[in-house]
């Protein structure tokens, strides 16, 4: 497999799929550039070393081809604030006006494709739709890990029509890095903390995780199927029944394999799933009838901080409660804080899971973490030891 490290793009016309999907206001400008910056060493890479780079990419989800608000015309003005150079438009992201585009490109041009979720046959996988993106094009490169997971014809198909010069960016490469450190060689102790509404969620991920971590910390909605397993009474918070017995079976096999699973001590409870709820404390086990969990109460995250600053790997996926409501937001920020002091330490963190990333970036602390990751759904089947079909396609 090639790497970009070592490979020379000079004179190469590389066809990059980089994940652009990015959240537009109502004057269709970008208000959260992250995901297109995670794309430019690979694109600064190609450009630098006298290549060009032709960049395609979905924005949002398009029902029946082209619309004006999910164009990636919009995204033009801030890639080229970000690299510096004049950004090519094609509009669209197929077609002879666009191979005619991709045949003029000079050395250190960047041409940026429309969405091609604009075609249905991009998500259907359609290997004559993944020949038309590769036409006109030398080599490869896939750099968006979010979309690593879907065998769509941008992601996986398409490499089919490199057989020896396909490679993954540098984003994936970290991404790939981060997680088999975790996976496999991680320094202990090892803390995984899963948070967010549902067990079914995470359920693949922590049975996975099993039998590689010492410690799990268990918070969120979550929690409370787990508290209700167990005989706890946890009045009208989140709880799937019909995981009680799930729940409990992580449990066993949690002690069964000597690890150390944590569920939270105490609660901020609400009468109703409101910002302007009344609250109560209580201990999770005993939450009272009519009130709901929306929060970790202060025994908990000392519990959970104390165990995260003790350890020296760190996985982190789930808010701690209902963090978007401020009321509710005190234990998931605590526990982003605690990561942070654990990683100043030494240890290795790495966040992923949309919601963390987003309490991590609250709290400004992405800079105080090891390595936060785009890839959502992507990182979540990986932890789970699925193969992703964007990794397969080039590894």
């Amino acid at each position: 497999m090639k790497n970009i490290n070592s490979y020379n793009f000079k004179g190469k016309k590389a066809i990059v799929r980089v994940d652009f999907n990015v959240p537009l206001n109502s004057n269709f400008m970008v208000t959260d550039n992250t995901r297109i910056k995670g794309a430019l060493p690979t694109i600064i890479k190609i450009i630098d070393d006298g290549g060009s780079a032709v960049l395609m990419s979905h924005l949002g989800r398009p029902k029946e081809g082209p619309e004006e608000r999910f164009s990636l015309k919009h995204v033009v003005s801030e890639l080229e604030r970000l690299t510096g150079t004049d950004v090519k438009f094609a509009p669209d992201c197929i077609g002879d006006e666009t191979l005619k585009l991709k045949e003029s490109l000079k050395p250190g041009d960047i041409l940026l494709l429309e969405n091609l979720r604009f075609y249905k046959e991009e998500t259907k996988g359609d290997e004559g739709f993944a020949e038309k993106l590769a036409e006109g094009c030398d080599v490869y490169v896939n750099d968006a890990f979010g979309t690593a997971h879907r065998a769509h014809a941008s992601t996986t198909i398409i490499a089919r029509f490199f057989p020896d010069e396909k490679l993954f960016g540098f984003l994936i490469n970290k991404e790939l890095e981060s997680m088999d450190k975790l996976m496999h060689d991680p320094e202990r102790p090892f803390t995984a903390i899963m948070g967010g509404a549902k067990v079914s969620d995470k359920i693949l991920i922590i049975e996975n995780l099993l039998g590689r971590v010492d410690n799990l910390i268990i918070g969120g909605g979550m929690a409370y199927t787990f508290i209700k397993s167990q005989g706890g009474q946890i009045g009208n918070s989140l709880c799937e029944e019909d995981k009680l017995d799930i729940a409990l079976n992580i449990i066993k096999s949690a002690r069964r394999k000597n690890v150390n699973i944590y569920l939270p001590a105490d609660s901020i409870n609400a009468d109703k799933f409101d910002e302007n709820a009344k609250t109560d404390k209580s201990d999770s086990e005993s939450v009272k009838e009519g009130w709901m969990g929306l929060d970790i109460g202060e025994k908990a995250i000392r519990e959970f901080s104390e165990v995260i600053r003790g350890s020296k790997t760190i996985l982190w996926n789930g808010p701690m409660g209902v963090f978007e409501m401020e009321k509710f937001s005190k234990g998931t920020s605590e526990i982003a804080k605690a990561i942070a002091e654990a990683t100043d330490k030494g240890a290795f963190s790495l966040i992923g899971g949309g919601d963390s990333v987003a309490a991590i970036n609250k709290n400004k602390l992405a800079d105080k973490v090891s390595y936060v990751s785009t890839g959502g759904g992507a990182m979540l089947e990986y932890m789970e030891g699925k193969v992703l079909p964007g990794i397969a396609a080039i590894r």
